[in-house]
């Protein structure tokens, strides 16, 4: 299993093996295989929100991006390959301030959530699944421990 973290933000000191550490354990609970591999990008908002822009239209920045590498016409070449998280940690930061959550752990749901989308869930368009998706998110983030800030 790997897991390739991209730190592109100087906001926060991230622990980057304690967070690869907790997203391992993350993978592994969600079953995927030894030959998965996840890209994870963290980032700030000026950062996140030009993606944000260009691939969903919508102005500003946001707390978390997902590409699935298995949607598409190179679905089969996808084999094992997750796709991309990306992350801002500003916004997840506001989040958290604004929501009186721990900012760290703020930090790990939304990266879990994102994966959750790459492995196929979409909340978007059905209640039930959402609910479920929120489910499973707060149960990954329980069984994960470890600082990464």
């Amino acid at each position: 299993m790997q897991i390739l973290i991209s730190n592109r933000q100087q906001a926060q000191q991230i622990q980057e093996q304690a967070l690869r550490n907790r997203l391992q354990q993350v993978l592994e609970d969600l079953e995927c295989t030894e030959d998965t591999e996840l890209s994870l990008v963290i980032t700030d908002d000026e950062g996140i929100a030009p993606l944000n822009e260009q691939y969903l239209g919508h102005m500003g920045p946001t707390n978390v991006l997902s590409f699935p590498l298995a949607e598409g016409e190179f679905t089969e070449a996808a084999h094992g390959l997750l796709g991309d998280v990306v992350v801002s940690v500003e916004t997840a930061r506001k989040e958290a301030d604004e929501n009186g959550l721990d900012p760290q752990e703020h930090f790990v749901r939304l990266i879990i959530h994102g994966i959750l989308h790459l492995l196929g869930y979409d909340h978007l368009t059905d209640p039930e699944e959402a609910r479920e998706m929120e489910d499973l998110t707060e149960k990954l983030l329980n069984e994960s421990k470890g600082q990464v800030f």
